[in-house]
C-alpha cells in the first residue's frame, strides 16, 4: 500500500507499505542514496513473521518533498507522521547504512512509541568524541564528506551531475564504486537478484533530484540534534568489520555510547552484508526479550 503523508510543515514525504497488514509494524529506513523501494525481506518473510514492514523516501529522495537544512532529528518526526498515517503507536525501527543514524533518533526521540531499534553498519556522529571518524574510510567518502564540512557548494556542483547519470544508468552507481568494494561486497552484489534490487532503489532515490543525496551527507556532516546516550530502547548494533563505507569504528563508538545496546560485528563482512543479515535482525526486533543476535563482541 502506497501512501502520501503530509508532515506538519506541509511537505509531502511517500511512503509504502508491505508484508501482513495486522502484523507487528516495522519501519525501515533506507540508505543513501535510496528509496523506499530499496532491498528488504520477501513478502513471504514478511508474513511468515506476521509483519507489516513501513518504509518512506527521506526528503529529496523518491517521491518526497526536500526539506532544505535537516537535520538527522528530523526523521523522528517523519516517522511519526508516517506512523500517524497508518494507524500505528507503537512499531519498531531498523536502518541500514544512511538509515542507521536516522533509526536510533528515533530511539533516542519517540520513546513511548519505538519498541526496539536495530542499526546495520551506521556512521557515528560527526562529532562524537574520542574517534577518528574518517579511520578505516572509502576515498570517496573521505572526499565527499570532508567537502560538505568545508565548500558545500562545491558538494552541490559535484553531486548534481553525478545524480543525474545514475538516474539514467543506476548500475553506474555500483560501477563507481567497484573498485573500493570488498571481496565480499563485490561477492553480495554481484547476486542477480539482490542488484536488481538496489538499481531500483537508486533510479527511485535520484529520479526527481540530487538534493536527498546531497541533505544527507550535509546532515551527518552536522549536529544531529540528540544524543545517543538517550536511547533507552533495546538497540542492536550490526556491523562488518570488513566496511570501508561506514568504517567499524562508528558502531564499536556507537555501542559504548548507547545504554545496553548489542553491538554484534561479523569479522568477515564488510558494508553490503547487511542486507544478508536483515531476516535474522527483523527476528530480533520482534522479540519481546533482550536476547542478542548471535555473539556480542566488546567494543
Amino acid at each position: 500500500m502506497r501512501r502520501e503523508v503530509r508532515t506538519a510543515e506541509g511537505r509531502s514525504l511517500v511512503a509504502e507499505r508491505w508484508g501482513d497488514p495486522d502484523g507487528k509494524p516495522v519501519f525501515l529506513l533506507h540508505g543513501m542514496p535510496g528509496s523506499r523501494l530499496g532491498p528488504a525481506p520477501r513478502g513471504m518473510v514478511l508474513y511468515q513473521r506476521r509483519v507489516q514492514l513501513i518504509a518512506y523516501d527521506r526528503p529529496g529522495y523518491g517521491g518526497s518533498d526536500r526539506h532544505p537544512g535537516r537535520t538527522v532529528a528530523d526523521v523522528a518526526r517523519e516517522v511519526a507522521a508516517v506512523a500517524d498515517a497508518f494507524g500505528l503507536d507503537g512499531f519498531a525501527v531498523a536502518g541500514r547504512s544512511g538509515g542507521g543514524p536516522g533509526a536510533l533518533a528515533c530511539a533516542a526521540l519517540l520513546p513511548e512509541r519505538v519498541t526496539r531499534t536495530a542499526a546495520l553498519v551506521p556512521l557515528a556522529p560527526r562529532d562524537a568524541e574520542d574517534l577518528d571518524w574518517f579511520a578505516g574510510m572509502a576515498a570517496s567518502n573521505v572526499e565527499a564528506y570532508s567537502t560538505a564540512g568545508t565548500d558545500p557548494e562545491r558538494l552541490v556542483a559535484r553531486m548534481i551531475p553525478r545524480a543525474a547519470g545514475i538516474r539514467r544508468d543506476p548500475g553506474r552507481l555500483l560501477d563507481e564504486l567497484r573498485r573500493e568494494l570488498t571481496a565480499n561486497d563485490r561477492m553480495i552484489v554481484s547476486d542477480a537478484g539482490l542488484r536488481a534490487m538496489l538499481l531500483r532503489n537508486y533510479r527511485e532515490g535520484v529520479r526527481t533530484s540530487a538534493w536527498g543525496w546531497i541533505d544527507d551527507i550535509l546532515a551527518f556532516s552536522g549536529p544531529w540534534g540528540f544524543d545517543p546516550a538517550d536511547i533507552r530502547c533495546p538497540v542492536l548494533i550490526w556491523h562488518g568489520e570488513l566496511d570501508v563505507f561506514s568504517p567499524v569504528g562508528h558502531s564499536r563508538w556507537l555501542g559504548r555510547r548507547i545504554p545496553g545496546a548489542t553491538t554484534t560485528i561479523d569479522p568477515a563482512a564488510a558494508h553490503f552484508a547487511a542486507l544478508r543479515a536483515l531476516p535474522d535482525v527483523l527476528t530480533w526486533l520482534l522479540r519481546e526479550s533482550p536476547t542478542p543476535l548471535g555473539e556480542q563482541q566488546p567494543v
